[in-house]
Protein backbone atom coordinates (compact mmCIF):
# COMPACT_ATOMS: atom_id res chain seq x y z
CA UNK A 1 0.00 0.00 0.00
CA UNK A 2 1.25 3.88 -0.38
CA UNK A 3 0.79 6.57 1.66
CA UNK A 4 -1.92 9.28 0.03
CA UNK A 5 0.04 12.56 -1.70
CA UNK A 6 0.85 15.10 0.87
CA UNK A 7 -0.02 18.52 1.33
CA UNK A 8 1.27 21.80 0.99
CA UNK A 9 3.19 22.25 3.81
CA UNK A 10 5.35 25.41 4.75
CA UNK A 11 8.72 25.99 5.46
CA UNK A 12 10.30 24.66 8.81
CA UNK A 13 11.60 28.40 9.14
CA UNK A 14 8.66 30.13 8.46
CA UNK A 15 6.22 32.18 10.81
CA UNK A 16 3.48 29.20 10.84
CA UNK A 17 1.15 28.86 14.01
CA UNK A 18 1.71 25.85 16.31
CA UNK A 19 -1.93 24.33 15.53
CA UNK A 20 -0.48 24.03 11.86
CA UNK A 21 2.80 21.77 12.67
CA UNK A 22 0.37 19.82 15.09
CA UNK A 23 -1.63 19.26 11.94
CA UNK A 24 0.96 18.28 10.04
CA UNK A 25 2.93 16.18 12.03
CA UNK A 26 -0.24 13.93 12.69
CA UNK A 27 -0.78 14.21 8.96
CA UNK A 28 2.86 12.48 8.28
CA UNK A 29 2.03 9.87 11.17
CA UNK A 30 -0.99 8.73 9.53
CA UNK A 31 -0.07 8.66 5.97
CA UNK A 32 3.16 6.34 7.64
CA UNK A 33 0.88 4.10 8.93
CA UNK A 34 -0.56 3.94 5.62
CA UNK A 35 2.31 2.78 4.13
CA UNK A 36 2.74 -0.42 6.50
CA UNK A 37 -1.22 -0.54 7.44
CA UNK A 38 0.08 -0.32 11.12
CA UNK A 39 2.15 1.20 13.61
CA UNK A 40 1.51 3.40 17.68
CA UNK A 41 -0.95 5.54 15.73
CA UNK A 42 -2.91 6.53 18.75
CA UNK A 43 0.48 7.69 20.27
CA UNK A 44 1.46 9.63 17.70
CA UNK A 45 -1.86 11.14 17.30
CA UNK A 46 -2.13 12.00 20.80
CA UNK A 47 1.60 13.21 21.24
CA UNK A 48 1.57 15.73 18.38
CA UNK A 49 1.08 18.70 19.78
CA UNK A 50 3.69 18.08 22.57
CA UNK A 51 6.26 17.67 19.50
CA UNK A 52 4.70 20.80 18.00
CA UNK A 53 5.64 22.59 20.77
CA UNK A 54 8.81 21.36 21.27
CA UNK A 55 10.48 21.66 17.63
CA UNK A 56 8.62 25.09 16.84
CA UNK A 57 8.51 26.92 19.91
CA UNK A 58 10.85 25.77 22.41
CA UNK A 59 14.02 24.22 21.03
CA UNK A 60 17.00 25.22 19.47
CA UNK A 61 18.54 23.36 16.39
CA UNK A 62 19.62 23.13 13.09
CA UNK A 63 17.66 21.08 10.45
CA UNK A 64 21.07 21.06 8.21
CA UNK A 65 23.05 19.75 10.74
CA UNK A 66 21.25 17.16 13.16
CA UNK A 67 24.64 16.95 15.42
CA UNK A 68 25.44 20.50 16.19
CA UNK A 69 27.09 20.85 19.30
CA UNK A 70 24.82 23.40 20.28
CA UNK A 71 21.56 21.79 19.83
CA UNK A 72 18.81 21.12 22.31
CA UNK A 73 18.37 17.43 22.65
CA UNK A 74 15.39 15.68 22.36
CA UNK A 75 15.32 12.01 24.15
CA UNK A 76 12.66 9.70 22.96
CA UNK A 77 12.77 7.37 25.61
CA UNK A 78 9.17 5.08 24.24
CA UNK A 79 10.65 3.89 21.17
CA UNK A 80 7.64 2.69 19.64
CA UNK A 81 6.81 5.83 19.34
CA UNK A 82 9.27 6.52 17.00
CA UNK A 83 6.52 6.67 13.78
CA UNK A 84 5.45 10.39 16.09
CA UNK A 85 8.62 12.00 16.12
CA UNK A 86 9.56 10.82 12.54
CA UNK A 87 6.20 12.73 11.37
CA UNK A 88 8.17 15.65 13.69
CA UNK A 89 11.41 15.33 11.92
CA UNK A 90 9.79 15.73 8.20
CA UNK A 91 7.83 18.65 9.53
CA UNK A 92 11.24 20.01 10.96
CA UNK A 93 12.95 19.41 7.97
CA UNK A 94 15.59 17.18 9.44
CA UNK A 95 14.19 14.16 7.78
CA UNK A 96 13.44 14.60 3.90
CA UNK A 97 9.51 14.20 3.15
CA UNK A 98 9.79 11.59 0.64
CA UNK A 99 11.47 9.58 3.29
CA UNK A 100 8.18 9.06 4.70
CA UNK A 101 6.99 6.02 2.41
CA UNK A 102 9.74 3.87 2.87
CA UNK A 103 8.82 3.74 6.85
CA UNK A 104 9.26 0.52 8.16
CA UNK A 105 11.07 -0.92 5.12
CA UNK A 106 14.31 -2.91 4.91
CA UNK A 107 16.55 -0.44 4.29
CA UNK A 108 14.14 2.67 5.31
CA UNK A 109 15.99 5.16 7.87
CA UNK A 110 12.47 5.19 9.56
CA UNK A 111 12.75 1.48 11.44
CA UNK A 112 9.33 0.82 13.17
CA UNK A 113 11.09 1.33 16.78
CA UNK A 114 13.41 4.44 16.76
CA UNK A 115 17.31 3.34 16.72
CA UNK A 116 20.10 5.91 16.78
CA UNK A 117 22.11 4.77 14.54
CA UNK A 118 19.68 4.96 11.45
CA UNK A 119 17.80 7.63 11.41
CA UNK A 120 19.15 12.05 11.50
CA UNK A 121 17.49 13.34 14.68
CA UNK A 122 17.19 10.17 16.66
CA UNK A 123 19.25 11.01 19.86
CA UNK A 124 18.98 7.91 21.35
CA UNK A 125 17.84 4.22 20.86
CA UNK A 126 14.59 3.62 23.06
CA UNK A 127 13.41 0.03 22.39
CA UNK A 128 14.01 -0.96 26.18
CA UNK A 129 11.35 0.93 28.27
CA UNK A 130 12.50 2.48 31.20
CA UNK A 131 15.97 3.93 29.96
CA UNK A 132 15.44 7.15 28.52
CA UNK A 133 15.46 9.14 32.00
CA UNK A 134 18.76 7.76 33.29
CA UNK A 135 20.29 8.19 29.92
CA UNK A 136 18.87 12.35 29.99
CA UNK A 137 20.39 12.90 33.57
CA UNK A 138 23.47 11.36 31.92
CA UNK A 139 23.36 13.35 29.31
CA UNK A 140 22.47 16.52 31.39
CA UNK A 141 25.50 15.89 33.49
CA UNK A 142 27.87 16.06 30.24
CA UNK A 143 26.71 19.56 28.77
CA UNK A 144 27.10 20.57 32.35
CA UNK A 145 30.28 19.61 32.51
CA UNK A 146 31.14 21.07 29.12
CA UNK A 147 29.80 24.64 30.29
CA UNK A 148 26.83 23.99 27.57
CA UNK A 149 23.66 25.87 28.28
CA UNK A 150 21.47 23.82 26.20
CA UNK A 151 18.41 21.58 27.80
CA UNK A 152 17.65 17.69 27.34
CA UNK A 153 14.08 16.74 26.66
CA UNK A 154 13.19 13.61 27.87
CA UNK A 155 9.62 12.28 26.50
CA UNK A 156 8.51 9.27 28.34
CA UNK A 157 5.42 7.37 28.75
CA UNK A 158 3.13 6.83 32.22
CA UNK A 159 4.02 3.24 31.34
CA UNK A 160 7.44 3.89 32.02
CA UNK A 161 6.47 4.60 35.67
CA UNK A 162 6.11 1.03 36.47
CA UNK A 163 10.14 1.11 35.89
CA UNK A 164 12.27 1.63 39.01
CA UNK A 165 14.89 2.62 36.49
CA UNK A 166 12.94 5.89 36.06
CA UNK A 167 12.46 6.33 39.71
CA UNK A 168 16.24 5.78 40.42
CA UNK A 169 16.59 8.36 37.44
CA UNK A 170 14.00 10.98 38.87
CA UNK A 171 15.95 10.76 42.38
CA UNK A 172 19.31 11.05 40.84
CA UNK A 173 18.37 14.38 38.80
CA UNK A 174 16.40 16.11 42.08
CA UNK A 175 20.09 15.22 43.87
CA UNK A 176 22.27 16.46 40.96
CA UNK A 177 19.65 20.09 40.40
CA UNK A 178 19.97 19.39 37.09
CA UNK A 179 18.36 22.47 35.86
CA UNK A 180 18.74 21.72 32.25
CA UNK A 181 16.61 18.69 32.02
CA UNK A 182 13.14 19.18 30.71
CA UNK A 183 11.13 15.81 31.35
CA UNK A 184 7.73 15.38 29.26
CA UNK A 185 5.04 12.60 30.49
CA UNK A 186 2.36 11.65 28.23
CA UNK A 187 -0.54 10.42 30.82
CA UNK A 188 -2.30 8.63 27.91
CA UNK A 189 -4.07 6.44 30.32
CA UNK A 190 -3.09 3.26 27.75
CA UNK A 191 -0.49 0.99 28.11
CA UNK A 192 0.15 -2.56 26.34
CA UNK A 193 -1.28 -4.77 29.13
CA UNK A 194 -4.63 -2.22 29.60
CA UNK A 195 -5.49 1.17 31.37
CA UNK A 196 -2.10 2.37 33.10
CA UNK A 197 -3.35 2.91 36.40
CA UNK A 198 -4.97 -0.30 36.36
CA UNK A 199 -1.22 -2.19 35.87
CA UNK A 200 0.50 -0.28 38.37
CA UNK A 201 -1.20 2.87 39.76
CA UNK A 202 1.66 5.33 39.90
CA UNK A 203 -1.61 8.59 40.91
CA UNK A 204 -0.68 11.08 42.41
CA UNK A 205 2.08 11.66 39.79
CA UNK A 206 2.71 15.81 40.45
CA UNK A 207 4.16 15.00 44.42
CA UNK A 208 6.12 11.91 43.63
CA UNK A 209 8.27 13.99 41.39
CA UNK A 210 7.95 16.99 43.72
CA UNK A 211 9.46 14.72 46.53
CA UNK A 212 12.34 13.99 44.31
CA UNK A 213 12.87 17.74 44.17
CA UNK A 214 11.87 18.68 40.31
CA UNK A 215 9.96 21.65 39.36
CA UNK A 216 6.44 20.05 38.49
CA UNK A 217 3.96 21.46 35.96
CA UNK A 218 0.54 19.20 34.90
CA UNK A 219 -1.12 20.00 32.00
CA UNK A 220 -3.69 19.15 29.08
CA UNK A 221 -1.00 17.79 26.81
CA UNK A 222 -3.51 18.85 24.18
CA UNK A 223 -3.80 22.05 24.24
CA UNK A 224 -1.58 23.99 22.68
CA UNK A 225 -1.71 27.18 24.43
CA UNK A 226 -0.88 25.30 27.67
CA UNK A 227 1.99 23.90 26.66
CA UNK A 228 3.47 26.47 25.20
CA UNK A 229 3.22 28.14 28.60
CA UNK A 230 4.37 25.18 30.62
CA UNK A 231 7.55 24.91 28.42
CA UNK A 232 8.28 28.94 29.05
CA UNK A 233 7.64 28.48 32.40
CA UNK A 234 10.21 24.93 32.47
CA UNK A 235 12.68 26.93 30.72
CA UNK A 236 12.75 29.91 32.43
CA UNK A 237 12.04 28.40 36.11
CA UNK A 238 15.05 29.73 38.63
CA UNK A 239 15.31 26.96 40.75
CA UNK A 240 17.91 24.84 40.73
CA UNK A 241 16.19 21.33 39.81
CA UNK A 242 15.16 19.29 37.23
CA UNK A 243 11.51 20.53 35.39
CA UNK A 244 9.23 17.76 34.43
CA UNK A 245 5.64 18.28 32.52
CA UNK A 246 2.70 16.06 33.24
CA UNK A 247 0.89 15.91 29.79
CA UNK A 248 -2.38 14.40 30.15
CA UNK A 249 -3.40 13.55 26.21
CA UNK A 250 -6.11 11.68 24.88
CA UNK A 251 -5.26 8.63 22.57
CA UNK A 252 -5.76 9.41 18.51
CA UNK A 253 -6.46 12.81 19.49
CA UNK A 254 -8.50 14.81 15.70
CA UNK A 255 -9.55 11.02 15.00
CA UNK A 256 -12.98 10.59 16.66
CA UNK A 257 -13.50 7.32 15.32
CA UNK A 258 -10.31 6.12 16.42
CA UNK A 259 -10.63 7.92 19.39
CA UNK A 260 -13.41 6.09 20.55
CA UNK A 261 -11.31 2.36 20.18
CA UNK A 262 -11.56 0.86 23.89
CA UNK A 263 -8.06 -0.40 23.48
CA UNK A 264 -5.82 1.30 21.30
CA UNK A 265 -2.37 0.83 22.32
CA UNK A 266 -1.90 -0.93 19.20
CA UNK A 267 -4.89 0.38 16.72
CA UNK A 268 -6.44 -2.17 14.05
CA UNK A 269 -6.85 0.55 11.42
CA UNK A 270 -8.53 -1.53 8.29
CA UNK A 271 -6.73 -0.56 4.85
CA UNK A 272 -9.92 1.80 4.35
CA UNK A 273 -10.20 3.87 7.44
CA UNK A 274 -6.25 5.51 6.47
CA UNK A 275 -8.19 7.11 4.11
CA UNK A 276 -11.36 7.82 6.44
CA UNK A 277 -9.16 9.14 8.85
CA UNK A 278 -6.83 11.89 6.67
CA UNK A 279 -10.00 13.14 5.74
CA UNK A 280 -11.56 13.68 8.83
CA UNK A 281 -8.00 15.44 10.03
CA UNK A 282 -8.06 17.61 7.13
CA UNK A 283 -11.78 18.86 7.85
CA UNK A 284 -10.82 19.97 10.91
CA UNK A 285 -7.71 21.29 10.55
CA UNK A 286 -7.16 25.02 11.97
CA UNK A 287 -5.71 27.55 9.82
Amino acid sequence: MTASSPTERPRAGSNVPLSERAYHIRRHALRMGEVQGQGYIAQALGISDVLAVSYFHAMTYRPEDPEWEGRDRFLLSIGHYAIALYAALIEAEIIPEDELTSYGGDESRLPMSGMAAYTPGMEITGGSLGHGLGIAVGMALGLKRKGSKNFVYNLFSDGELDEGSTWEAAMSAGSFKLDNLIGLVDVNGMQADGASTGVLNFEPLAPKFEAFNWFVQRVDGNDIDALVAAFDAARNHPGPQPRIIICDTRMAKGVPFLEARERNHFLRVEPDEWQRALAILDEGRVR
